[in-house]
């Protein structure tokens, strides 16, 4: 397992060194589960004006993952303090169950559609944060520890051209 793992990453990494769109494309990892208080950010300046460019959240995600979908809440916080806020879901498995993201053995990547053609009008930082919004019928406020999501990335690409 540990030698498919370091090959993996060996792999992603040469072939993301050739990634020419990628502008930031950062995880974090989670600890055993991702807890509904628990807020991802990430931090990004430097970044130009007038480029328009593609958000995408990442996932990857284990078989220890029960669901077929996932609810996120984002926000978007500007250098000036404005504050874009969204309710998302995505799809991880098809309807028999096979996951949709790519990878090897149970441990699975997804990369999510965020926003499309996004200009950051504002010089300075921009924070993103992405929490789990995961339920079960009848819970109020949410699933407090969920599992199988190992981490969560966030990248900004520039468009295709």
């Amino acid at each position: 397992m540990g030698r498919i793992f370091i090959v993996s990453l060996v792999i992603i990494c040469c072939l993301s060194s050739c990634d020419k769109n990628r502008v930031f494309d950062d995880y974090k990892s989670l600890p055993n589960s991702w807890n509904r208080d628990s807020v991802i950010s990430f931090k990004v300046s430097r970044l130009d004006t007038v480029q328009a460019y593609n958000l995408f959240i990442n996932l990857r995600n284990t078989n220890a993952y029960k669901f077929s979908n996932i609810y996120l809440v984002t926000s978007m916080d500007f250098p000036s303090g404005k504050v874009i806020q969204d309710t998302l879901q995505y799809k991880m498995a098809h309807s028999d169950g096979e996951w949709m993201g790519v990878g090897y053995g149970d441990s699975k990547a997804s990369k999510l559609w965020y926003k499309k053609n996004v200009r950051f009008s504002e010089e300075g930082t921009y924070t993103f944060k992405i929490r789990q919004a995961m339920r079960r019928n009848g819970e109020k406020n949410g699933i407090k520890n969920l599992k199988g999501i190992t981490e969560v990335g966030f990248r900004i690409e520039k468009p295709n051209q």
